[in-house]
């Protein structure tokens, strides 16, 4: 494993091109895109204000720089450095930016979600969409990039207008079944739309694409609900984490519940490993004492491991305050692995514990105990490698084979707070508060 230098970024703000190629970061108000292979600055742009966030279009072409205080977004060209596009909503405010599925067109979210505007970058033309929802996850597009789904709120009541993209006309537009929806999905086959409702009434709903109520389904009532809602890759799995501390599988052909993942404080399964941080701190030699009294570092280098954990084993629990908002219990990451075998999940009041689960055999395969809270988890795009990261100096890995630390060997204490790998699988972008590395893996080894 291989670690480049460390670069500045601002906001986590770093982007790996759609086609891999380009690594984009922001710096305050600039804007600089490298060359991902040598790293080697390709363009530099300067943006009219701070960048709050920063996306690339699906071709790769054009990068969108939104700056929501100003209600501004600024489009670059890759292609063509001279040529910029910059779009103001002026005083009806600006809360989100994003680019359309085929890159020529941007949609506006505007402030007290009044509106969505469509703009386009080919014709100039303006389009208008009214009563947008203010919710988690209130617009999604549609794998192949013919859809757009939108969750609307008039007269008190929820409702989803379905898009065409080419010509944002309107295909479907029909009431949803819920009290106040919190967010929509569609499957990757774009076959089936997920909603769900808040956490105050457990219901996800399905869909098809011309609006007709698939299924309901709800696990229980009077109670916080619905946390967390993530589709396998092959679409045969609805995965819908709860507050309840579960994980509810639905199948793609009845949409009924076939199993349930819970995460117990006291693990007695044989068949599952419990991988469990050990940390060990080695005092730093004279040689290396100057050095670490310049940049202010401890003087004891902590190094960590993992160690088999015989069961039963107890796993740390923190009790939520009851009498606080969104208190910190259930599920509330879920993520499949690329090839849909494996599933891994974080529940709040156990925040430095990963579980893995075994699709195919519907149980427990691993769980990795850290010694801090985990920030961040994800699956390798190519093969069933989980890398995740708790805002210490190093980066954990799970395959199969096993589990692995490894130390961030760049100087000040990098700590990774984030992590984002590259769509080929052979590197991970690290995202510090302020930096950012890359790690490249041995392809020669990925598979051992």
């Amino acid at each position: 494993m291989n670690f480049s230098e460390v670069f500045k970024q601002s906001n986590q703000l770093c982007k790996v091109s759609p086609d891999g190629k380009y690594l984009a970061t922001c710096v305050q108000y600039r804007l600089v895109v490298r060359d991902v292979s040598t790293l080697q600055i390709l363009q530099l742009y300067t943006c009219l204000d701070q960048i709050s966030h920063m996306d690339w279009s699906s071709d790769s072409l054009f990068i969108l720089c939104a700056m929501y205080k100003r209600g501004l977004v600024q489009v670059w060209s890759l292609e063509q450095p001279d040529w910029h596009c910059k779009i103001d909503e002026g005083s009806i405010g600006l809360v989100s930016s994003r680019w359309s599925p085929d890159g020529r067109h941007i949609l506006n979210t505007t402030e007290f979600h009044l509106r969505v505007t469509v703009w386009s970058l080919c014709t100039k033309a303006v389009s208008y969409i009214k009563y947008p929802k203010a919710c988690q996850k209130g617009i999604d597009f549609s794998r192949d990039g013919c859809y757009m789904a939108l969750a609307e709120r008039r007269d008190c009541k929820d409702y989803v207008s379905v898009f065409v993209c080419d010509d944002w006309h309107l295909l479907r537009h029909f009431e949803t079944e819920t009290q106040d929806l919190a967010g929509l999905e569609w499957s990757p086959n774009g076959c089936v739309l997920a909603v769900w409702d808040s956490c105050l009434e457990y219901k996800v709903l399905l869909y098809s694409l011309d609006g007709r109520l698939l299924s309901a389904y709800s696990a229980y009532e009077w109670s916080l609900g619905v946390k967390s809602v993530t589709w396998s890759p092959n679409s045969q799995f609805l995965a819908i984490g709860s507050y309840d501390e579960k994980v509810r599988i639905l199948n793609h052909i009845t949409w009924k519940k076939i199993t349930q993942f819970e995460h117990p404080s006291s693990i007695n399964n044989t068949k599952a490993v419990v991988y469990k941080e050990v940390e060990k701190r080695t005092a730093v030699g004279s040689d290396d004492l100057s050095l670490h009294i310049t940049i202010g570092t401890a003087l004891y280098n902590t190094r960590s491991k993992y160690e088999i954990c015989p069961s039963p084993v107890q796993i740390p629990v923190v009790k939520p305050d009851p009498d606080r908002a969104n208190p910190k219990i259930g599920v509330s990451s879920l993520a499949f692995s690329s090839d849909s075998r494996y599933l891994a999940t974080k529940n709040d009041n156990m925040a430095s514990v990963v579980w893995v689960w075994d699709m195919q055999k519907m149980s427990l395969v691993a769980v990795l105990e850290q010694t801090s809270a985990v920030r961040c988890f994800q699956w390798d795009p190519c093969r069933p490698r989980l890398a995740l990261c708790t805002g210490n100096t190093t980066l954990y890995l799970w395959s199969p084979a096993g589990c692995v630390s490894v130390q961030v060997p760049t100087e000040g204490g990098f700590q990774v707070q984030s992590l984002n790998w590259h769509r080929s699988g052979d590197s991970l972008m690290l995202l510090g508060k302020e930096q950012l590395c890359l790690c490249y893996m041995d392809t020669d080894q990925e598979d051992k």
